[in-house]
Order: structure tokens, then sequence, then C-alpha cells
């Protein structure tokens, strides 16, 4: 299939509007994994990881078995099964002419503004990004998530934009969802102090959704970015908004949810943010509103910072006042081992080296210098995160 793409002056055309420089045939690999696969993908991701984009293709729309040790062959023909229904080299092309039409970019990963933090996604990081508006915003800094109910609160929504225009009128990048609710308030905040905002889309980025969003998203592209891993004219699904969440943990340096029942969908972004060891907010509300059971849970379950201020949103990825965050910003496996930790249970060593991904006696070493900071504290069992009012100034 890529051969007969590439040899295809009208997808060479449409993919130079795309992506105006870099390797065309991993541009068109990925484009075709992008149309065969939903997001998410872990066989596919797998692939790709071990043979690269235009092999695993051409593995996955052949034949043999030698997918290598990470990948079965019951998992790679399970995988066929599933690709070969959407193997048609004219869906490509109508992906690329879609994006084209309608202004967007194709980002892949290693190009200049491809946001790194989504490779934390491992095998279920998405194949390519179709962004429409300015893919710079996907690796500036910071970034922070602002998510919570559709149906909020008007208390949801005025906290939201309250939060959401403050942190862009300090240069933050406001990342969300674009549904109703507190994603939109969080975007229209952001527009309008002049800031900037992304809204990752769980369909394509031709398809505004919800439609009662189609200006709101139409400003967004005009100054910030409308971002998705599908391909143009795909349709937003229940399950590619689930997967879509993870997107939105990923690429963001913290994740605030501002309101949230108790079965909300915003807790599915929250546990990717908790799993990714991404800093994580919740607002707490009224213990008699449903509209803010989901916060109180993340509070209590899921390790959750409660903030009540931009301050304290600020705090989460170390830009709070001095005194506030110790280590956060300076050196990166400082702010691994501050992620790995909790301000409630006390963690081993041995536990804080398996969450943060580093040797032991890297931990241990990082331990002494953050306790003499005091952003840690050793207690009865391990280590635990000092508290904003424990740390010293």
């Amino acid at each position: 299939m890529i051969e007969s793409l590439t040899g295809d002056a009208g997808v060479r055309e449409s993919l130079e509007q795309l992506r105006p420089s870099g390797d065309a045939v991993e541009a068109l690999a990925r484009v075709s994994w992008s149309v065969l696969t939903e997001p998410g993908d872990g066989v596919a991701g797998a692939l790709i990881e071990e043979l690269g984009a235009s092999d695993a293709l051409r593995l996955a729309l052949g034949a043999g078995n030698a997918a290598g040790p990470e990948v079965s062959s019951r998992a790679l023909a399970d995988g066929r099964a599933r690709w070969k229904t959407r193997a048609d080299a004219r869906s490509v092309v109508d992906a690329l002419r879609g994006a084209r039409d309608v202004g967007a970019r194709l980002l892949i990963p290693g190009d200049a503004h491809w946001p790194t933090s989504l490779d934390d996604l491992g095998v279920h990081a998405p194949a390519v990004l179709w962004v429409r508006g300015d893919p710079r915003l996907l690796s500036a800094a910071p970034r922070v998530a602002i998510v919570g109910a559709r149906a909020a609160s008007a208390y949801g929504e005025m906290l939201a934009g309250d939060f959401a225009g403050e942190l862009a009128a300090g240069g933050a990048v406001v990342v969300s969802g674009g549904a109703y609710g507190i994603d939109g308030a969080g975007h229209r905040a952001a527009l309008v102090v002049g800031g900037k905002t992304v809204a990752f889309l769980a369909g394509g980025v031709d398809r505004a959704y919800p439609q009662g969003h189609q200006q709101l998203l139409r400003r967004i592209v005009e100054t910030g970015a409308v971002v998705s891993e599908v391909p143009c004219g795909t349709a937003p699904t229940k399950w590619r908004f689930l997967s879509r969440n993870r997107l939105i943990a990923a690429v963001s340096d913290a994740t605030v949810v501002v309101e949230a029942g108790w079965r909300s969908g915003s807790l599915n972004t929250a546990g990717h943010a908790a799993a990714l060891g991404r800093p994580l907010g919740a607002v707490p509300g009224p213990v008699t509103s449903a509209s803010s059971a989901g916060c109180h849970r993340l509070l209590r379950e899921y390790d959750a910072r409660c903030v009540t201020t931009t301050a304290e949103i600020r705090e989460l990825w170390g830009d709070g006042p001095p005194g506030t965050s110790p280590g956060r910003g300076t050196d990166p496996d400082q702010s691994r081992v501050l992620d790995a930790m909790s301000s409630r249970d006390a963690r081993a060593a041995a536990e804080l080296s398996r969450r943060s991904g580093l040797a032991p006696e890297r931990v241990n070493a990082l331990l002494g210098l953050l306790e003499l900071e005091g952003a840690v504290r050793r207690v009865e069992g391990g280590w635990q995160r000092a508290r904003v009012s424990e740390r010293r100034g």
C-alpha cells in the first residue's frame, strides 16, 4: 500500500502541504496506521515501536508471523483481522485531502513541535496528530488541563473560567476537550484574555463537536489549536472520547478537575494523569453537591491535590511562590521523584524507584537533597511529600 501511495502525485502534493519537510514514507505509513486502527491500539503501537511504521505496516497487511517478542502470533492475527477491514488506499488519500481542505497540519514523532510527553503513553501513543491552528502550542510550556462535567453548575463554570483566564493570562496554555460545561468555560476564558488554548477532539478536526461549539472551535483554531489523532471525517464515539482523554492527560504538565459527578468522564482523564505520574488537582465543592462528588472521590482515592486558587494550581507543576515547590522545574529527576510521592501515604524508596523509573541509588540521593530543601519528609514506613504549609521558605 505504501509503494502505491508514494507513487501518487496527488498524495505527494497533499503531504507536502500538510508537512512540508521530513520523511514522506514514514509519514504516509503513520497516516495509514491512523486510518487502520482505533486510538490507543496497543498491538499496532508495539509493532511500530519494534519495526518502525513502514515495516510494521507491511507485516500487518502481509504474511508471516515474525512480529517480535512484544507481539505474539495470536495478537498479530487478531490485529490483522481488525485492520484489514480498513486497509484501503483510498481512505488514506481521503484522510490527506480532508486535512488539506481544512488547512490542517500533520505531526508525527520526531517533528519539531511533536509533544514528546505523549511518548510516555508507550505503545498506546498516537501514530500521528492532525492539527488545525498553531502546532507550536503542543510543545509550549506550561500546559495545564482544565476539565470537568458537561452538565456543570454555575459555580463550576465560574471557577473554571476564573482559573483558566488567570492561568492563560500568565502564559500557560489551557488544554481541554472542547465539550460543553467546564471544558467550554475554560476555553472561552483563555480566549477572552488573549491567551492560548488547545482543544483535543474525539473526532476529526474537520468536524465541530458538539455542534453548539462550532463558533468556539473556530475561534480556537484562529489563535490556538484544535487537535485529533483520528483522520478527518471520523465521527466521535464514546470509545474515542475515552481514548482522547489519555492525550489530554499526557500532553499536560498538570490536570485540574474543576467539577465532576461520581461517574464523570473527567475521572477517566484524571485516572490517566495519575497513571502517568502527572500532577493532579481537584477543586472541592459542597459535600451535598452531586456535581462535586467526583472531585471529592479524586481527593480521597487518587491522591489528588486540593486546589482552590490559581496559585495552588501553579504549584502543581512547580510554578508557585518561592519555597512552595522546591526542586520542581530545575532537576527533572527531582520532579520524577516528587511525582512518585504522596503527601498522605508513606512510600518506601524502593517503591519510589519503581514509580519514577530511576535507579535506587539515584532515588536515595535525591531524597536526601529534597529533605534538606523541605520538599519531603522521612516518616515511619518510608517517605512523604511535604505539604505546602510545612515547607521552608
